[in-house]
């Protein structure tokens, strides 16, 4: 009996300190008291769940990645949509481009690339269900051709995807295993044991492993710079990309808060929409709090050791709730969200 007692009283005690660092590492104990949101907001535009945003700064536009994820919960399935925000007009009128796409669409993350004068190509992640899928698209001005379909046992749980050229991609899985009960193990356990993979054109590569939850992912063309967000383990994690288009770790930077999609502004600095309390955003993301806190970052990184991280937004739902991508332009930053009703418009 009293061998029993020793056993189970370890047992507790391990427990108990796993239970405690998964809320430690997750930010629980942060208190978001004091938001620091100096600026105005200029605008709000309607557009529901939008948890990505990408820029054409020489062209003028955003495309804005928009679900439902609340309906989800209560198992309504409404197709979410890509719209178009052209800058160059005020105030900001989105326009839904994928109104005639006839497949299920529930789209997360998104990234562009120009591929001529007056074409671009889109690719965006899409859910569906349990399987998953990459849709390509051409953009020309503000309407969308489908072009291709990408399906592969690769894409277990894809989030976020940065394209190369025409064809090719790097793309995060920001879990290992796609649904049962070692799926909240990887997030309340902070297991790292999601990955980034590159497409060819044909074919999936695994190029990067052991990430907690690989989420946002961007490229520095010039500095031929891969960078990936690990919100689990509040790190940027940067990469080297090889002629062979393998990666090589550098560094992970400490951004000291829950890191989501990753943008550049015009200076390459990093932009990257983020969540100060991963405890507090799973309960919103579950319906069970009406409100999440939302943090944006920078990082001005200028080579392996030299970096300064500045937090310039802090709101504790009030404002805008899980904030998941910054997208600054001229003076304005564009801020979404992955469950919130609008996309603010902030002048920093």
């Amino acid at each position: 009996m009293k061998k029993f007692l020793i056993i189970l009283g370890i047992v507790i005690v391990v427990l108990s300190l796993l239970v405690l660092y998964s809320l430690d590492s997750g930010g629980f104990f942060r208190k978001v008291t004091e938001p620091n949101k100096t600026g105005n907001i200029l605008q709000s535009l309607n557009i529901l769940g939008a948890e990505d945003i990408a820029i054409s700064r020489q062209d003028s536009f955003l495309i804005i990645s928009s679900d439902d994820r609340g309906a989800h919960l209560k198992g309504r399935k409404p197709s979410g949509g890509l719209y178009f925000v052209d800058l160059r007009s005020k105030p900001y009128q989105p326009k839904l481009m994928t109104s005639e796409f006839k497949e299920p669409f529930y789209p997360h993350g998104i990234s562009i690339i120009q591929l001529d004068t007056s074409t671009f190509r889109v690719f965006a992640v899409n859910h569906y269900q349990k399987s998953h899928s990459i849709e390509v698209f051409d953009l020309v001005e503000d309407s969308l051709t489908h072009v291709r379909t990408i399906q592969d046992e690769a894409l277990i749980s894809p989030n976020d995807l940065v394209a190369l050229d025409d064809t090719r991609f790097y793309v995060t899985n920001d879990h290992q295993y796609p649904y049962g009960w070692l799926r909240p193990l990887e997030d309340y356990a902070g297991l790292a044991l999601s990955d980034v993979r590159y497409f060819d054109g044909q074919e999936f590569t695994k190029v990067a492993d052991n990430i907690a939850y690989a989420n946002g992912i961007n490229y520095d063309f010039e500095r031929e710079l891969l960078f990936v967000a690990s919100p689990r383990g509040f790190l940027v994690k940067v990469f080297r990309v090889e002629q062979s288009m393998n990666l090589t770790h550098i560094e992970d930077i400490d951004a000291s808060t829950g890191v989501d999609n990753i943008e550049f502004d015009a200076d390459g600095k990093l932009w990257i929409g983020c969540h100060p309390n991963l405890m507090h955003f799973s309960y919103y993301m579950a319906g069970k709090s009406p409100t999440a806190p939302s943090e944006i970052v920078t990082i001005d990184y200028r080579g392996a050791g030299d970096y300064d991280v500045k937090s310039i937004f802090v709101d504790d739902g009030s404002t805008i709730s899980a904030s998941t991508v910054a997208v600054p332009f001229g003076n304005e930053v564009f801020i979404g969200s992955v469950m919130d009703e609008e996309v603010i418009v902030w002048q920093k």
